[in-house]
């Protein structure tokens, strides 16, 4: 089976929205891998690890967010299976403190 590795970058109003915590929702849902995290600049980084279409799936989602936010643009480029190493030791998906 394929897999596939995103880091992606969402701006907009985005923090303070319950942005972090719906993407942890959606992508627990999807059976992802990863990590969420806010941006001292006012933007969302993730990394999303999985099937291709669940992943491509879960960009799509970040286009939108919760009906709290408003998203500017999302940007994604390949990454390397390291960058999982950012996860709390047992999760599978974590959120990160602020970078």
């Amino acid at each position: 089976m394929s897999r596939a590795i995103l880091q992606v970058m969402i701006r907009g109003r985005v923090q303070g929205v319950g942005y972090r915590a719906w993407v942890e929702y959606q992508a627990t849902a999807s059976g992802l891998e990863g990590w969420v995290r806010n941006r001292r600049d006012g933007s969302v980084e993730a990394l999303f690890a999985g099937a291709p279409k669940h992943v491509a799936d879960m960009v799509a989602l970040c286009r939108h967010g919760p009906p709290s936010a408003k998203v500017d643009s999302v940007t994604s480029e390949t990454s390397r299976v390291d960058e999982l190493n950012l996860r709390r030791a047992g999760e599978a998906f974590s959120v990160l403190p602020t970078v």
